[in-house]
């Protein structure tokens, strides 16, 4: 896939060797000499130097056999304006950074496929660490209505030694939640486990839920310091 990014800042340079090393082509635009510089001799990637939102560039650096554009740069308008762009030049796939909510439908009418505020997944992230900070990481889908968790299972963690099997069908494990991945070691692959597999001490495990039941679903596994004795030995007898 090709690849073409404008802006090479922080978040554009990041996303450039991510993206190289998944093994697509990259391309990056920028108006900064020595940011193209960067970008081909410590990425490794191909650089134009320009405006992102001049034809001109954008034709040279190959925006007609683009399979996506990524718009990172500094201002929400000029983002808007390659947005606008790269639809004109029939890009299939367009991701744009927004910094400011007001673009949010301008960036949609304008063809953007994919829009990242990343202020407000930088607000989640740190208020989810505060609320939450037992669970690892939290991803919210389809507009906050389901949450998918990433926990750890520790040496004393009531699900540890446990089959998935076991677990789900404990009368306490919260409703309509399902564990849809497992990684026995932090080096190890990610698999989709089944009713057999074995939660080892160590662990980690990726539960999808409801908003509503994420302490619920913290609770059960004993990750809370506060957690009540009483749902311990309920969920204890229901496995024995």
């Amino acid at each position: 896939m090709y690849v073409l990014i404008g802006g090479a800042g922080m978040m554009g340079l990041r996303l450039a060797q991510n993206l190289l090393e998944m093994g697509h082509t990259v391309a990056i635009i920028d108006t900064d000499p020595l940011a193209c510089q960067f970008a081909r001799e410590k990425i490794g990637v191909m650089s134009f130097e320009g405006s992102a939102v001049s034809t001109l560039v954008l034709l040279e650096a190959g925006i007609r056999k683009a399979d996506a554009v990524a718009a990172t740069l500094s201002s929400d308008a000029l983002n808007l304006a390659m947005v606008t762009l790269s639809k004109h030049y029939g890009v299939p796939h367009i991701v744009v950074r927004m910094s400011e909510q007001d673009f949010f439908e301008p960036y949609r009418i304008a063809g953007a496929n994919h829009v990242i505020s990343t202020i407000d997944l930088a607000v989640t992230t740190m208020a989810n660490a505060i609320e939450y900070p037992e669970v690892e990481s939290m991803m919210h889908f389809e507009q906050g209505q389901v949450e998918v968790l990433k926990l750890p299972v520790p040496a004393n963690c009531y699900i540890t030694g446990r089959t998935v099997a076991h677990v789900a069908q404990d009368p306490s494990f919260p409703k309509g939640s399902l564990m849809i991945g497992y990684q026995c070691h932090s080096c190890a692959d990610l698999i989709i486990p089944n009713g057999s597999t074995v939660l080892e001490a160590g662990s980690t495990i990726l539960v999808v839920t409801k908003p509503d039941l994420v302490h619920k679903m913290i609770d059960f596994m004993g990750l809370c310091t506060n957690r009540l004795p009483t749902l311990e030995v309920a969920s204890s007898s229901a496995l024995t």
